[in-house]
């Protein structure tokens, strides 16, 4: 008998699938240039606080008049606050808030400033359900939105250091706060906040008048607003992952500031909208008017994602606001609210697009099949979120099992003919060329096609990669429990370890282990059919030992990187798992009879040959032309 060597070819193979997964576990590890460049950033922050809080100082010691027609004392401000001294003398000038709310939010404005301060949604907590705390987007002075003000004297003052004069109005439902920073009893530059009953967008239009005489308008103001995204998730790692700048710009371009990395910045122009997106909440700003050029930036505010955190990332937007006869005016609006696809897309204003669907076919999947099934089943139908997971992953498995049993009857067919396979490599076992071309024959004669089991395979792959964008992203599954899960788009921890394993976490999460396991039975149950079903190739590496290690590789990885991700897609992957070996056990026991395919096979042996595809005949014509050169080389 002859000894059975371990071909090259094969050790390759395994130490490129050990290169891969390697990659793959260290892809997102940073480096020390990023981990040295991110302290630096941090400790620029805390001068820059410390110089806003030494300004804050500065600016609270200033002397307020008790009436506006104090000339003195005016006198003595515009030494310092020049044509905008007037807003000093107002009784507004003091730290004083205004609150206004409806079913959805409260928002509180300060005098200072003239923006918002404190932004806290009714409906959420952070955390988990019972947490008692409501999640604020903005509070603790993690925002602040400043335009700088060049003023005809040569002076740079900014509109976050001077004082606004508060009016409350209503117009039926709708409350209307004017923010104005006056420089005279006419002349102003106002922000004005429409807010209506039971919606999450906030009217905001930022104009000014009679300042042509006080602002310098041979350039546009800039306008700069700033957040440090407050932590309302379980996870840091996984918060940290959807946390990012995403904007529309041009033509209804879209794009977005990359959520890793220190220090990432875009200059993007014609930006009609700026969200400053975290995992399931956003802030947008919007405008009518695009704003012409733009400057965004991103910094990573984990260090060390195993210590506890209060904030994930800091966003920057700087864009011109232009004059127009010398006066500005634009109508904007503050989108403050879940990140939900379907809350998102009911403002027809594309908010919907900083949802991370995937791009090209993963993005339409999710967009035209996903979605409408998984709220048809989670809201129409009324059932829980656990159970609609559950039958929304068996309609999409019974879908695609005329896909399966495809894949499946051509795996049978090849396992029928690999005998007559392994025959002619014996026969031609000196001449590759010659094998590879009788087994194109014996493909032909036999009405068998070599692709046939791989394209099926290639169909599902869309609808996977779809499922690990969807799951993350559907807004639906936060907090809502399903059996131990008490939180579907967090990790279903049943144990707390005292330790950290690295790539792990700190905990074990039940539903990942089951998806594992699930995954381990499938391939156990398949391999053997795959292995028979495709004969080893000359030079090509031994696909029977990759996928006996791929038997144990896949279920490992499940573990490692789906222990810290959300319980809904585990849960999705280990009931898919589940029906797909029904299904497969099935088709093997009950549909697909070998004998009657062998007996196929052999009446269409006797049969004419069918015409060849253009992949067959374009593969057909190398080899010939191969041999014929191979030939000619000998004489």
């Amino acid at each position: 008998m002859e000894e059975k060597k371990f071909d090259l070819n094969s050790i390759i193979g395994f130490v490129l699938i050990f290169g891969i997964l390697i990659w793959i576990m260290y892809q997102n590890q940073p480096s020390d240039k990023e981990i040295a460049a991110e302290k630096a950033k941090k400790e620029l922050v805390a001068k820059q606080e410390a110089q806003a809080q030494s300004d804050k100082t500065k600016t609270a010691v200033l002397p307020v008049a008790t009436t506006p027609g104090d000339t003195v004392q005016l006198a003595q401000l515009q030494k310092t606050l020049g044509g905008f001294a007037y807003s000093a003398t107002l009784p507004s000038a003091k730290e004083g808030f205004t609150t206004i709310e409806n079913e959805k939010m409260i928002l509180k404005i300060a005098n200072k400033g003239g923006y918002i301060v404190e932004a806290k949604l009714k409906e959420f907590k952070r955390f988990e359900k019972n947490s008692g705390q409501l999640v604020e987007l903005i509070k603790d002075n993690n925002s602040h939105l400043n335009i700088q003000l060049q003023t005809t004297d040569n002076r740079t003052l900014n509109s976050k250091d001077l004082y606004f004069e508060p009016t409350l109005t209503k117009n039926g439902a709708d409350q209307i706060l004017s923010m104005r920073l006056k420089a005279g009893p006419n002349e102003f530059l106002e922000y004005k906040y429409i807010l209506k009953a039971n919606d999450y967008l906030v009217g905001f239009d930022v104009r000014s008048q009679g300042l042509n005489k006080v602002l310098n308008s041979s350039k546009p103001l800039d306008l700069v607003w700033d957040l440090k995204t407050n932590r309302n998730e379980k996870s840091v790692s996984i918060e940290k992952r959807y946390a990012e700048i995403q904007y529309e710009y041009g033509d209804k371009k879209y794009n977005y500031v990359s959520p890793n990395g220190v220090g990432k910045e875009e200059t993007p122009e014609k930006v009609s909208y700026i969200a400053f997106k975290q995992h399931f909440f956003t802030t947008i700003l919007s405008t009518d008017k695009a704003f012409e050029k733009s400057k965004l930036q991103s910094d990573d505010l984990v260090k060390d994602e195993k210590i506890d955190t209060n904030y994930i990332k800091q966003f920057k937007a700087t864009v011109p606001l232009a004059f127009t006869n010398g006066e500005v005016d634009y109508k904007m609006s503050w989108y403050i609210g879940p990140s939900d696809y379907k809350t998102l897309k009911s403002y027809d204003k594309n908010f919907e697009k900083i949802i991370p669907l995937g791009w090209g076919i993963f993005g339409w999947i999710n967009k035209w099949i996903f979605i409408p099934l998984f709220g048809f089943l989670s809201s129409t139908v009324g059932l829980s979120l656990g159970i609609a997971i559950i039958i929304f992953t068996i309609i999409i498995k019974l879908a695609m099992s005329p896909i399966t049993y495809k894949s499946f009857l051509s795996q049978a067919k090849m396992k029928v003919l690999r005998p007559e396979i392994t025959e002619l490599g014996e026969k031609f076992k000196k001449d590759p060329m010659k094998k590879q071309q009788e087994t194109m024959k014996l493909y032909n004669k036999a009405g068998v096609n070599p692709m046939a089991g791989c394209i099926p395979a290639l169909i599902q792959l869309p609808f996977m990669y779809a499922s690990f964008q969807f799951f993350p992203s559907a807004f639906e599954l936060r907090q809502k429990s399903f059996l131990w899960a008490d939180d579907l788009s967090s990790f279903d921890a049943v144990v707390k370890l005292p330790f950290h394993i690295p790539l792990y976490g700190d905990h074990i999460s039940l539903f990942p282990i089951l998806a594992a396991i699930a995954i381990f039975f499938y391939m156990k149950m398949t391999s053997g059919d795959q292995q028979m079903a495709a004969p080893q190739q000359e030079g090509m590496p031994d696909m029977a030992k990759m996928m006996k290690i791929m038997i144990y590789v896949s279920p490992l990885m499940m573990l490692i990187f789906f222990n810290s991700y959300g319980a809904g897609l585990s849960l999705y992957n280990f009931i898919s798992n589940l029906i797909t070996i029904g299904i497969m056990f099935v088709i093997k026991n009950y549909i697909v009879d070998t004998d009657k395919i062998h007996a196929q096979i052999q009446e269409n042996k006797l049969k004419e040959p069918k015409k060849q595809s253009k992949f067959q005949q374009r593969l057909q014509d190398v080899m010939e032309q191969q041999e014929a050169a191979k030939k000619q080389n000998k004489k």
